[in-house]
Parts: C-alpha cells; structure tokens; sequence
C-alpha cells in the first residue's frame, strides 16, 4: 500500500507550489494520511460514503480537511465503470470488483482496517453487467477480479456468480481469461474449483507466508467469519 508514498510526496509538494488545492484519498492515505503535509482535503475510508460529503461541501463552499467514516459501503449500489474513458489498447489487462474485505485477522495486512472482516459483494448479475460493458467496449483478453480474498463468501460463489458467468462465458465464447486472488483453502474444495476452472479462471495468486501452523497462528492467520466454511488456515 506504501509503494506510491514518495511519489505522492512528490506531486503535493509540486501542487503546494504553484497554489494548486491538493485532495487525497484511497487505501495509502486512509492508512497513513497522518504522515502527509500539505494535503487541503483528505477523503478516507469508502469514496462511496465520504466522497459526497465533500462535494456537498464543495458545493456550500466550505470543504473540511477531513472526512471519515466507519460505515461500509453497500456495493449493490456501486455504478458501472465508465470504461469509455480510457483507451483499453494501451492496457494489458481490465480489473473487475466483485467483493471487498476478507474473514482472515492476518497481523501484518491491512485490507481489513480498510474494508472490514466481513465479506461485502455484489450480486451475480452486477458482475455479469461490469463483463457485459466491458465486452461492448471491445476488450477481449485478460480480466483480473481484484478482490482481496475472491472466496470469501464460498455459498454464494457457488449458487449465484459462477453459475452465472459460466452461462455469460459460453454465450459469449469465452472473451476472457480470468483471475483473481484467493486464500489457500481454495484448493480444499474441488466443487469450487471446479466451478472456476469452467467459469475460465486460469491464475489464482495465493499468499503462502508460513507453512508453520504455530507461525500462522501466531501472526493470527485465523478466519473470523467465513460465510459458508469452517474456521481454518
């Protein structure tokens, strides 16, 4: 999360002198925002929630230094992306959302402090609507789920998404090769990778930080909740 720190440093400390008002938000300054001078507006946590509270404000004409919040964001009501801004050729892949927040208490990650224990997802027909738009738009190639753990809810996984984009892949002829990102018990459920391996999933990237049982625990690699499983590593 802290790769783009002394970049961002950077172009602030450009803003700051030429007057321009810096506004900053997402995972590095939701984080960390405490360590940056020089920013006018932070807008932290979910855009969803805290960006319109700076535009309203924007509006009035008295924008805070900072915004915050600890609600999370109901994804059944995040908008498609507006992919005919960006010119697709010049990109290797396209990324698509299904869900934010993963059920691990991993110590050394911060995905839960910036999204939650809780598994938060959008329906199988809001996926399979951001792969249409994308389709209409021409790209044809690679499609990477970027969720932090794509299995964190398994039941729904099973009964909804991937039924659906198994359909929509077929009809299609499959457009896309597809991968995501996963925890390690995937590979303890051949239903569900079956269902992946049908649904055109070629790469999943597993984080693997000790093969130590002791070790794991000890850096609390322990689910809280898992929709639909067991607790387990």
């Amino acid at each position: 999360m802290s790769v783009q720190a002394e970049s961002a440093q950077e172009v602030i400390a450009r803003c700051n002198a030429v007057g321009t008002r810096v506004v900053a938000g997402g995972p590095l300054f939701t984080a960390r925002h405490e360590e940056f001078h020089g920013v006018d507006h932070f807008i932290l946590n979910e855009a969803e929630i805290t960006l319109p509270m700076f535009l309203d404000d924007l509006r009035r004409d008295r924008p805070r230094p900072l915004y915050t919040t600890e609600e999370w964001a109901d994804l059944a009501t995040t908008p498609l992306p507006m992919w005919k801004l960006i010119d697709s050729r010049q990109y290797a892949t396209m990324n698509i959302q299904y869900s934010r927040g993963c059920p691990y208490d991993c110590e050394f990650c911060d995905i839960t402090v910036l999204y939650g224990h809780q598994p938060r997802t959008k329906s199988g027909a809001q996926v399979i609507a951001e792969m249409e738009a994308l389709y209409r738009c021409g790209w044809r190639g690679h499609l990477f789920f970027v969720d932090d753990n794509f299995i964190g809810n398994r039941v729904k996984l099973k009964n909804d998404v991937l039924p659906r984009i198994i359909r929509w892949m077929e009809q299609k002829k499959h457009p896309f090769t597809l991968g995501t990102e996963a925890s390690l018990n995937l590979s303890d459920d051949p239903e569900l990778l079956d269902l992946m391996a049908r649904a055109g999933f070629e790469e999943v990237f597993v984080g693997i930080e000790s093969p130590n049982a002791e070790s794991l625990e000890e850096c609390k690699k322990i689910t809280k909740q898992e929709p639909g499983s067991h607790r387990q590593h």
